[in-house]
């Protein structure tokens, strides 16, 4: 018995093992039903990720039985296919990746396509251009920058440069005059600025090459103005233009004289070209000097110099020995000399005509000096110019002595009723002019009045005085003219 017992769960054994390995070989019948099982079990994984991503278009086909219909059975034979590109695809990233893309709506991601194109770009070879010079980073790039640098620098230097070098002459001009300008003037450097005059001792600076002195405080003489007029070496355009034009700083004194200090009378000296410059653009020598200018030779003046003079009794005045000396031995710095009781600057040039007043005169005396060197002036030039102040101050007082006989004096006056009533006809047309305007005015005037007048009666009353007072002037000229035809019978 106990041998049956254990001789029937053996037969069981036996008998269940063929029919559970039957029932897994048909579940299981060949590689296509397994690669089926696997790829559906993925396709599960492949739902929820497009649940969860966007809207899917539809979901994976469900695992097919034995018992379904031949078309189900194709069905399934073309899906498994596909999950066998997908399972080889697994493996492959990049058809992954184009698998996973394919899934999504194309107009909802529109950039899925460009990126699957990079994709691809990605695998082409790195093209290295050259970059064109023009584009390069180098110095030859900027030489446009580098010409514009290079030029600032050389401009702000030379303005340094320039304006110390026109400061140190003028300083250097003032040291070496100064002495002498104290011991003739009691007010040496005056700027102006204070009530009182007040002698400061020192240069104005206009700008950056004009220095002013003032003095005043001397015999027969209202004061002196000093000029220094340098060359404009701050200014980088000027020097360049020296280079083709050469020129030389100056030196502009102007002393104006009392009114009973100084006779009338016109003189002038100078080189050549100053003298003939001169005389077409100063008011007084182009009127009482007409003539040419003379040589000085009679005179043991150079023959560079010329002279200019209102009669010859005033050329033998002025030119004495003393004077001729400072003349000869410095005639490379004298430019021009003019002394003159009319002086009244340039001439006045108005487009409108003459003007109907002559222009207000003073007895003055011009001196211009040019500075040796050219341009390329040293501290020592301006010491040099230490006699020519001398020669001013010589001729101060030599013009305050100097009288004319009354043959001179009889004819400078002739000369200056002369211009006086040469101006006169020029201007008598516009003096007419200006007269006619100024009754035209005083009608209107005198019309506006009645017009704005508020009263009738008070009105007429001043209409008739207006007609009254213009009928007697018609009157008084047509008496005029009786009287005139009378005289002339």
């Amino acid at each position: 018995m106990r041998g049956t017992h254990l001789l029937i769960p053996a037969l069981l054994l036996l008998l269940a093992f063929p029919v559970s390995r039957g029932r897994y070989n048909d579940d299981f019948d060949d590689g296509e039903d397994i690669a089926d099982f696997d790829d559906n079990d993925f396709a599960e994984f492949e739902d929820m990720n497009e649940d969860a991503a966007a809207e899917t278009e539809t979901a994976p086909p469900p695992r097919v039985s034995q018992s379904s219909q031949p078309e189900e059975e194709e069905d399934e034979d073309e899906a498994t296919v596909e999950l066998e590109d997908g399972l080889d695809g697994f493996d492959d990233s990049e058809t992954q990746d184009q698998d996973m893309y394919s899934k999504y709506d194309q107009e909802e991601f529109e950039g899925i396509g460009d990126m699957e194109k990079t994709g691809h770009s990605m695998k082409d070879p790195l093209i290295i251009h050259t970059v064109p010079a023009h584009l390069q980073n180098s110095w030859e790039s900027y030489y446009m920058e580098i010409l514009m640098v290079t030029g600032l620098l050389a401009y702000i230097m030379n303005y340094i440069i320039g304006k110390n070098k026109n400061s140190r002459l003028a300083h250097a001009w003032f040291n070496s005059h100064r002495e002498l300008l104290e011991s003739n003037f009691a007010l040496v450097g005056d700027d102006g600025t204070s009530k009182e005059a007040v002698s400061t001792g020192k240069l104005n600076q206009e700008n950056e090459h004009i220095y002013n002195l003032w003095c005043s405080g001397r015999v027969c003489c209202e004061g002196m103005l000093i000029q220094l007029k340098f060359l404009k070496r701050q200014d980088l355009l000027n020097v360049l233009a020296r280079m083709m034009r050469p020129a030389c700083d100056q030196v502009l004194i102007k002393v104006t004289l009392n009114e009973e200090d100084m006779d009338t009378f016109v003189f002038s000296v100078g080189t050549k070209k100053a003298m003939a410059r001169l005389q077409k653009e100063m008011q007084d020598l182009s009127e009482f000097c007409g003539d040419k200018p003379k040589s000085g030779a009679k005179y043991g003046l150079p023959d560079s110099l010329a002279i200019l003079s209102e009669m010859g009794e005033v050329t033998d005045g002025v030119m004495d020995n003393k004077m001729v000396h400072y003349i000869t031995n410095h005639a490379d710095k004298i430019e021009s000399i003019h002394f003159s009781d009319q002086f009244s600057g340039p001439k006045i040039m108005q487009e409108e005509g003459q003007p109907l007043k002559l222009p207000e005169t003073k007895k003055t005396l011009l001196f211009t000096f040019n500075v040796p060197g050219m341009g390329n002036t040293s501290p020592k030039d301006m010491d040099s110019l230490l006699p020519l102040m001398n020669m001013v101050i010589y001729s101060i007082d030599k013009v305050k002595k100097l009288r004319l006989n009354r043959e001179g004096k009889m004819k400078a006056d002739r000369n200056r009723a002369r211009v006086e009533e040469n101006f006169l006809k020029q201007t008598h047309a516009q003096r007419q002019e200006a007269a006619q305007t100024r009754r035209e005015e005083k009608k209107r005037a005198e019309k506006e009045r009645i017009m704005n007048e508020e009263d009738p009666e008070r009105q007429r009353r001043l209409e008739e005085a207006a007609q009254r007072r213009e009928q007697k002037k018609i009157e008084k000229k047509q008496m005029k003219m009786k009287q005139i035809k009378v005289k002339a019978m």
